[in-house]
């Protein structure tokens, strides 16, 4: 089996592994508190930078699968926590039971970030650059737009394994980069993330197999900075 029919593969057996559990949280008719959330365009929207079958694989069975995993971890936790929208229970993880932490890090992690993540990115554009206080903001935390560059991309590239790089701001708005492993989310640590990129090789791997670098460059072809500066200005 080669490497794209792994990630084919272990990607639907996860996403069906749920199907039965969901069926019998849910059969009295009661909603699921999350839901999986369109995509705001079409599979091969991205392409060149994305492919398309990265794209329908990525957001229809790895996202759908930390939905439906999260769905089954909160089956059990107390109500109000299950009333919350993903991202402020994901701020609020402390409140989680401890037997069920863990799934939901995972799980509620996966969802919020790549929630974030899809509306973060549009077709590609000439001259795509931050703009607005975002823009100023960059210049003002980070010396330049291109010295932000540098440290998100350092960020995405140097994590070892499974992870996330971030554009995030702290509740005063000053900017920062970072990075987190597997699932974990900046909302965790007290942080509003602005921009997200998913450095996990199923992210890129069908298009760019071990090539992240050119993965990480592309990214920048396709950032909506449009809808990263409302997400500031609603800080």
């Amino acid at each position: 089996m080669n490497r794209s029919t792994f990630l084919k593969t272990t990607a639907a057996a996860t996403a069906a592994a749920v199907t039965a559990p969901l069926d019998q949280l849910f059969a009295s008719g009661t909603a699921a508190p999350h839901q999986l959330p369109a995509l705001p365009y079409a599979f091969g929207a991205l392409e060149p930078w994305i492919d398309a079958r990265t794209m329908e694989i990525h957001h229809g069975r790895h996202h759908q699968a930390y939905v439906n995993n999260l769905n089954v971890a909160l089956a059990t936790a107390p109500e109000h926590l299950k009333a919350l929208p993903i991202d402020d229970l994901m701020r609020r993880i402390g409140e989680v039971p401890a037997d069920i932490r863990t799934a939901v890090i995972n799980n509620g992690g996966g969802h919020a970030n790549h929630t974030l993540f899809w509306t973060v990115m549009r077709p590609a554009r000439e001259g795509n650059a931050p703009v607005g206080r975002l823009a100023d903001a960059l210049t003002r935390d980070f010396g330049s737009a291109d010295t932000f560059f540098s440290a998100f991309d350092r960020a995405a590239l140097t994590m070892f394994g499974s992870g996330w790089a971030w554009l995030a701001s702290d509740a005063q708005g000053r900017l920062l980069v970072l990075s987190t492993p597997n699932q974990e989310s900046p909302l965790m640590q007290g942080l509003t993330p602005l921009l997200g990129l998913d450095v996990w090789e199923h992210a890129y791997y069908l298009h760019y197999q071990n090539r992240r670098a050119e993965y990480v460059t592309a990214f920048r072809r396709i950032i909506d900075w449009d809808a990263v500066e409302r997400r500031y200005a609603a800080i």
